[in-house]
């Protein structure tokens, strides 16, 4: 485990859940239905994690570093509510678990300016050391900051789609 990491980082931001990721639907996520296709989701809910790397410490500089990367093991979306071309985006990100190499995140994607929601992604990541490609502990500095997020999203209700099981109901 990498006791320092060798860039300065972010200012953590502590709000529970987070709230500082913003996108837009751009003309390329839209399909012939006329609405935003189901693998932009994806796209888009991969910034919201991205943003949640870059707040403890794991952006770019990280593996542009050669120190280490995140890779996701799993990931469910539904999709409540359809968007257009040019919709704004808002993002909350809670942080469900944690443990010494993983995430569990869950995301949910609101129509920024008509405020419902659109869809949401739960999704686990794991931290990979960059030489071997393997599971790996987070830096310590991570690792800190995880310690300071955790209380505050453990007090958060859990969200009632945490840990659904997909299937069709029975009649």
């Amino acid at each position: 485990m990498l006791a320092s990491l060798p860039y300065e980082l972010p200012e953590l931001v502590t709000t529970a859940p987070l709230d500082t990721h913003r996108s837009t639907v751009l003309k390329e996520w839209v399909d012939w239905n006329g609405h935003m296709n189901v693998a932009f989701y994806v796209t888009a809910f991969d910034q919201a994690s991205g943003a949640f790397m870059r707040n403890i410490g794991l952006g770019r500089r990280y593996v542009d570093g050669k120190l280490g990367m995140t890779f996701v093991l799993e990931t469910h979306v539904t999709y409540d509510r359809e968007l257009r071309e040019g919709a704004p985006l808002r993002f909350t990100t809670q942080l469900v678990a944690r443990d010494a190499k993983r995430v569990h995140l869950y995301h949910e994607m609101f129509h920024a300016d008509q405020g419902y929601l659109a869809a949401t992604n739960e999704v686990i990541v794991m931290n990979i050391d960059y030489a071997t490609r393997r599971s790996a502990p987070y830096p310590k500095p991570v690792q800190e900051r995880l310690d300071i997020l955790w209380p505050l999203h453990a007090a958060l209700p859990k969200p009632a789609k945490v840990g659904r099981v997909m299937g069709l109901g029975k009649k």
